[in-house]
């Protein structure tokens, strides 16, 4: 039986479906951040990456010069700096880091590859401003999970220092939608669904080859990539592009840790002042990246 907890915001999802229109929708994701207030003692700062919009925070727990370079989720058509600041920001804190979140460039005005474009030019901003690649963690939620990781593979080909590891919220892999949990999932995830997610498929690939490396990384080379932290909620019709990345990863000699969190659904950790294992989850994740990281 599902904890009470994550029940609330099922019932909640279910009372406010997703609109049809796009910036209504993007609204609509915008809110689920917005409706948390942040706490008190969370500093955030504009930033511009190159051209990039985005935004530092910072909590008191913060030491040394150790950043999670942050990606959002919304199906590389949604999602902004205001829907995750505060799931950024508490990640930071449980991590003893400082945050970088990006508001790369959305598709359909934008499809790939300007989300990743955008990625690049933060990290190497992050570079430029004198962070060790040691020092950062590359992360990111759903289309932000498959970006990040999109961002790796591009740095190893460029020959630019990798970062220090990966953390990968219920990554969107595989745009071909090929996983058995994208149906077997399907009674129980609230949020994504297989026609949902070939619609977003559709607007970011905008022609492009859905089984591409650079924007369904399951099926690249992972050799050499940093060490990973894979979280997925067992309830998610992605949940088998977690397992499948965790194999192919592992296979690869990749350190990877995967972590399936019992009947929690796609970005649960939005919830997390509502939902008990939202706290526990970034507390995992914010651990993985101290110890990757080397935060004293």
């Amino acid at each position: 039986m599902a904890p009470d907890d994550i029940d609330v915001i099922r019932a909640r999802l279910a009372a406010h479906p997703r609109p049809a229109d796009l910036a209504e929708r993007r609204a609509r994701i915008d809110g689920l951040g917005a409706g948390y207030a942040l706490p008190p003692d969370v500093v955030v700062e504009p930033a511009d990456a190159d051209g990039v919009t985005a935004e530092w925070t910072r909590t008191p727990a913060a030491e040394g010069d150790a950043v999670i370079l942050f990606l959002h989720g919304g199906g590389y058509v949604s999602g902004s700096l205001t829907s995750h600041r505060h799931m950024v920001a508490q990640a930071g804190r449980a991590a003893r880091a400082r945050t970088f979140a990006l508001d790369y460039r959305l598709a359909p005005e934008h499809p790939f590859p300007a989300a990743l474009e955008d990625a690049l030019a933060g990290y190497r901003f992050l570079l430029a401003s004198g962070i060790a690649p040691a020092r950062i963690a590359l992360a990111g939620e759903s289309a932000g999970g498959g970006l990040a990781l999109a961002t790796a593979l591009s740095l190893r080909a460029a020959g630019v220092p990798l970062p220090g590891c990966l953390w990968l919220s219920s990554p969107w892999v595989d745009l071909a939608l090929m996983g058995a949990s994208m149906d077997a999932k399907a009674a129980v995830d609230p949020l994504l669904s297989r026609a949902y997610l070939s619609e977003l498929a559709g607007l970011y690939l905008n022609g492009a080859d859905a089984r591409g490396p650079l924007v369904s990384p399951l099926g690249a080379d992972l050799a050499g990539l940093p060490p990973m932290l894979i979280q997925v909620g067992s309830a998610e019709t992605l949940l088998d592009d977690s397992v499948r990345l965790a194999a192919v990863a592992g296979a690869a000699d990749v350190a990877v840790q995967l972590e399936i969190w019992p009947h929690m659904i796609h970005a649960w950790h939005l919830f997390y002042p509502e939902v008990a294992d939202g706290r526990h989850s970034l507390a995992s994740a914010g651990a993985f990246v101290a110890r990757r990281l080397g935060a004293r």
